[in-house]
């Protein structure tokens, strides 16, 4: 749980930069191939990653509405990144102008229970990172290079001249 307001801010940046590495490997043509029935396409979880900024940033008070409630998902991978990137930056801006340190210990209600503020911006990054690592597992299997985030990917290490870890 976030205490501090920069925190979650330095934190938001390196998560916002992680999730348009992500998607920037996803091409039109694998955007929308399911590998399995019980999967969500690529471009679906990228959607979903996009709306949750609004649906929980609506939901805690920050937004006034959740512009993307029903909006489908766009018909180009590149509408899709545009829009993540717009309404991250919009999270950003709207966190330090709406709360401070102090209220991150107050209480909001979010589904079915109440969560502190600071829980809501730790589960925000929590489900990007989440979402991410099945993006990457996906990748894989549709044969998309996967950028490292945390560390090298298999590609990095390669492309250092070193093995690849098993």
């Amino acid at each position: 749980m976030y205490r501090h307001i920069q925190d979650f801010l330095n934190d938001w940046k390196q998560e916002e930069s992680n999730t348009v590495k992500i998607f920037s490997e996803i091409t039109e043509e694998t955007k929308s191939q399911k590998i399995n029935e019980n999967v969500r396409s690529l471009e679906r979880l990228a959607w979903h990653i996009a709306h949750t900024i609004t649906e929980m940033g609506t939901k805690a008070g920050l937004f006034e509405t959740d512009p993307l409630e029903d909006m489908p998902i766009p018909a180009t991978f590149a509408e899709v990144m545009e829009t993540y990137k717009r309404n991250s930056a919009l999270l950003a801006q709207t966190v330090p102008g709406k709360w401070t340190d102090s209220s991150l210990e107050e209480e909001v209600p979010m589904y079915g229970e109440n969560w502190k503020k600071g829980k809501i911006l730790s589960v925000l990054a929590a489900h990007e990172a989440h979402h991410r690592s099945q993006m990457t597992i996906i990748m894989r299997m549709l044969g998309l290079p996967v950028p490292g985030l945390y560390g090298p990917s298999k590609e990095e290490w390669i492309a250092y001249g070193m093995p690849a870890a098993e």
